[in-house]
């Protein structure tokens, strides 16, 4: 399964890895809004999960110069993309690599951490992950407890036009990217469940939603 996964992202962006950052920035709003929302402490831990291009990792560098900074991405071809972009800003120190798939995130086994993360996002990436609720509850598990997991994704754009959707739509269609609006009903729904904190905001006309979650700094018990 990760093989298949693995080498089916490596086939889509082997080429548009090289393009990626110069077309994606037309259209992946919002990316930026979630980096300065997450109020990382010095010594706090980072993933990001589907991290690509490292463009959201090096971001995150410099906006919080004492946070240590993880990604993981199933594609070998967007890694390779990655570490030249970390290793031109010159975060190398800070910033740590692996290939996996979301459903496999594990701090100690990924990147040997003795403790969970601080904070986990996902940046468009939960709309081309099939088994999405696999990776938001990995990312969860993967999470101290009082931490955050935030989301910032395509969303149903209800408030802009008909032709506009349709045409969204088919182009996502070309990258296997499937918008999904159930992603923030789970995460709502683990929530109530758990005592978890949750806020979901809808971005540029519903363009797209950034969502939050805390994780509850104790377990409830239903």
């Amino acid at each position: 399964m990760i093989l298949d996964a693995s080498a089916r992202m490596d086939r889509m962006y082997r080429h548009q890895r090289h393009i990626y950052d110069l077309s994606r920035k037309f259209y992946l709003l919002g990316r930026d809004r979630l980096i300065a929302g997450l109020a990382l402490k010095p010594g706090d831990t980072v993933c990001e999960v589907g991290c690509g291009t490292g463009r959201n990792l090096v971001a995150l560098a410099r906006r919080y110069p004492g946070a240590r900074i993880f990604g993981i991405d199933a594609s070998e071809e967007m890694l390779k993309t990655a570490r030249g972009t970390i290793a031109r800003s010159g975060f190398e120190h800070r910033i740590a690599l692996r290939r996996g798939l979301a459903e496999t995130l594990d701090p100690e086994a990924s990147f040997g951490l003795a403790e969970k993360f601080d904070a986990v996002i996902f940046s468009y990436a939960l709309s081309m992950i099939p088994r999405w609720e696999r990776a938001i509850d990995r990312a969860i598990e993967a999470l101290r407890p009082g931490g955050t997991l935030t989301v910032v994704d395509f969303s149903e754009q209800r408030q802009l036009p008909p032709w506009f959707r349709a045409a969204l739509r088919r182009w996502l269609d070309l990258f296997e990217v499937h918008p999904n609006p159930a992603i923030s009903a789970y995460l709502a729904a683990l929530a109530g469940r758990s005592g978890a904190g949750f806020r979901a905001e809808p971005l540029y006309r519903d363009y797209a939603c950034l969502l939050g979650y805390r994780k509850p700094d104790q377990t409830v018990f239903s």
